[in-house]
Formats: C-alpha cells, sequence, structure tokens
C-alpha cells in the first residue's frame, strides 16, 4: 500500500513548467507513457479494423486492448465498454436510444447534484418523448444527496434514474449501491456519472448497482475520450439510430464513425500506468485495485492537510461538509473577491485552481452561488504537500 509520489511525479513533463495544478477535477496532467502510447500509435501503419493486413490487425488488436483495460479498471467484461467522444456525448446518445420507448406519463429522475451532462440530455430527451422530469434535491449545508432524496421520488412510473457517482463540483459521493437497490425494485434503471468518482477510488460497476456508469479517461490520466459501461445483454435491447452498413453488434452498435486508435492506445496505456502507482501482484485487475487503494489514502490525506488549512484562513468560506463521505476536492469562496479575480491571483502565483461552476450550474444555483460558481481545488495522484501548501500560501494572499 506504499505510494511515492515523487517516483509517479517524475513521469509527468507537464510538471517541469513549476505549476501546482488543482485542475485535475477538470482534466488531469498526461504521464510520459500515455503521450508515447498516443504517438506511437500515429506513427505506425494503422487502417480500418480487419483481419488481412498488419495495419487492419493493429487497429483491431489496440481497441480490443482498450476495452479490456477499462473493464478491468470498471471490474466488469470488455464486451459491455462503449468508446465515444465523451461522457457527455455519450449519455446523448444512450438517452435518445432508450427515450425512443418512454410514454407520456413515463418518469425520469435528476438531481441538483449532478454534472449537466447528466442531466439535460434526460431532460431533453423526457421532453421529446412527453415523459415527466422529477428532481432530487440534495442538502446544501452539507452536499450530500442523501438515498431518501432520490428513492422518495420513485413510483410504477419512473423508467431512468440519472445519479453521480461523486459530485465534480463538491466531491460528495451519494450511496449509490442503496439507491441502486430500490431503482431497480421500482423497476427502473440506474444511470451513473462516475467521471469524477473513477480517478479517485477502486471502482467496481456491479458493486455499485449501475445499470450504465460513464467516464472519462482524461480525467484519470488519459487522453480526451468517453467510456460508457454497462452489460452487454442490456445493451442488446437498445436500438440507436446509425448507418445502414454499420455494424449492429454489440458494443460497435453503439460507436459511431471510426474509433480514435491513437486515444484507445493512449487509454490503455493510462489504465497501465494507474495499476503501477503501487507494489502489487496478480491481475491487471488485482493490482489496479491494490493502486487506487493507495492512492485513495494518499490524496486523502493531502484533501486533510488541504481542508484544515484552509479553515484556518480568515475570509475563506468553504462548500459542503469536510466530514463527509467525499472525492478529495475543495469548493471554496473567498471573502471580497470575485471566484474569477481570486483564480487569476492564484494563477499568477503558479497555482492552478480555476472558479467557476464547471458545468455543474444546477448544483452550483442549488448552492447559492449562482452562475459564478467558486474556486475548486482537487487532489490528483501527482499532488505532493508542497503543492498543498503553495495553495494555501496563495490563498492566504489573495
Amino acid at each position: 500500500m506504499s505510494y511515492d509520489v515523487a517516483a509517479v511525479r517524475a513521469n509527468f513533463p507537464a510538471l517541469e513548467e513549476g505549476a501546482a495544478h488543482f485542475d485535475g477535477p477538470g482534466g488531469s496532467q498526461t504521464p510520459a507513457p500515455v503521450a508515447e502510447a498516443v504517438a506511437s500509435t500515429l506513427r505506425a501503419a494503422i487502417a480500418n479494423r480487419g483481419t488481412v493486413s498488419a495495419a487492419e490487425r493493429r487497429a483491431d488488436g489496440i481497441v480490443t486492448a482498450a476495452r479490456d483495460a477499462a473493464a478491468d479498471l470498471l471490474g466488469l467484461s470488455g464486451s459491455g465498454i462503449v468508446f465515444g467522444r465523451s461522457m457527455t456525448q455519450l449519455t446523448y446518445d444512450m438517452s435518445r436510444a432508450m427515450a425512443k420507448d418512454w410514454r407520456p406519463g413515463d418518469e425520469i429522475v435528476v438531481t441538483h447534484l449532478d454534472h449537466d451532462a447528466n442531466i439535460r440530455p434526460w431532460v431533453q430527451a423526457a421532453e421529446a418523448a412527453g415523459a415527466t422530469v422529477r428532481w432530487a434535491e440534495f442538502d446544501p449545508a452539507t452536499g450530500e444527496l442523501g438515498v431518501h432524496d432520490v428513492t422518495r421520488l420513485l413510483s410504477e412510473r419512473t423508467r431512468l434514474v440519472a445519479v453521480t457517482g461523486a459530485s465534480n463540483l463538491l466531491g460528495s459521493r451519494p450511496d449509490t449501491p442503496a439507491i441502486a437497490e430500490r431503482v431497480h425494485a421500482a423497476g427502473a434503471l440506474l444511470y451513473v456519472d462516475g467521471v469524477h468518482l473513477t480517478p479517485h477510488t477502486p471502482v467496481d460497476v456491479g458493486a455499485l448497482g449501475a445499470d450504465f456508469y460513464a467516464c472519462s479517461p482524461y480525467k484519470f490520466l488519459g487522453p480526451h475520450l468517453g467510456v460508457l459501461a454497462a452489460d452487454p445483454q442490456l445493451l442488446e435491447t437498445l436500438h440507436p439510430d446509425k448507418l445502414l452498413s454499420s455494424t449492429n453488434a454489440v458494443p460497435e452498435r453503439f460507436e459511431l464513425g471510426t474509433l480514435p486508435y491513437e486515444l484507445l492506445a493512449g487509454t490503455t496505456a493510462a489504465v497501465n500506468f494507474l495499476s503501477e502507482l503501487a507494489p502489487g501482484s496478480g491481475s491487471r485487475r488485482d493490482r489496479l485495485v491494490t493502486s487506487m487503494r493507495a492512492l485513495e489514502k494518499h490524496e486523502n490525506t493531502l484533501h486533510g492537510r488541504m481542508e484544515a488549512g484552509l479553515a484556518e484562513i480568515p475570509g475563506v468560506a468553504s462548500h459542503g461538509s469536510p466530514d463527509r463521505h467525499r472525492t478529495p476536492t475543495s469548493l471554496f469562496s473567498v471573502r471580497d473577491l470575485a471566484p474569477a479575480l481570486a483564480y487569476q491571483r492564484l494563477a499568477e502565483r503558479g497555482v492552478n485552481a480555476p472558479a467557476g461552476t464547471f458545468y455543474a450550474i444546477e448544483c452550483s444555483r442549488w448552492l447559492g452561488l449562482g452562475d459564478s460558481g467558486a474556486i475548486r481545488a482537487g487532489i490528483a495522484p501527482y499532488t505532493n504537500e508542497s503543492d498543498v501548501d503553495r495553495l494555501l500560501e496563495a490563498v492566504a494572499a489573495a
């Protein structure tokens, strides 16, 4: 369970620029092995997938390897892994495919805690189908979405519940397994946004109870891409719009156009890198669980240091409860300083901690922060104590 952050940092060329990066929730920095995997794929001969030429076989192998890597990361089968341009794009595609079976009177549940990518696609699809949208509210004082906040909205008319695995704004982690149990008892499906959860803890989609689980490799050290995980048998029941000549096989049925092979190679490299963050043995899945547990302990320790330091700075107001189960993410405001200006002053001191709503606009409004949001600082695998201290010094100076 040992975690050598200095050894991890040595793999990130971007850190040589000197900034302390707390912008990981919006997109992590990239380790050298991932960049090399992308570049080497682009340098090699490649073609559309097939079995005749070496270029075709190389493309096919890259896709298969990426599915297996994502499956190991998420604890399920590679045949249930769908790739797309982004989590947002995949969720829009899935919402349209599922809404084909929705009717007036059906109900869809979304939450005020979520990123808009797990709200707007469902709201818009429901409106087009004549279905009703029901909103789950969270406690703005603690930033927590309780199980009852969601399940009290369930009925025999509920078709789908969309909930986050972890709030990208606050870091709050709803009790997804408990929510899933009640959602399934009501005969509905659960769509989980795992974008902000996946980089910080071992993930087991089955244990979470998610029927659909979406995440983004560029949040866990990989390239810009989206991943959707689901039971292949469930995917077989959905029929998205697609080209006549494209395959109807799952999971390719949901992948429109040629896949970005170089980004898939980078995704595999990112998963391999995560599996080596801490010493471990066994299968890649086993090593991933060991590494992610070590990472979680490292990040939580630094997050505690950051939260304690922020609490001691006069004029700083933190949002959400530090005592709750969260990812290592802090959202805070500086008195008499607009979020955008505070962000600028931190950046001038070499600290990248952006401000805004980060597309969680419903959450920001529910917290009373409006459309300006607040400053968000997230811990990443390459964050060290010096970074945290630089952040605290910069905030105090601001």
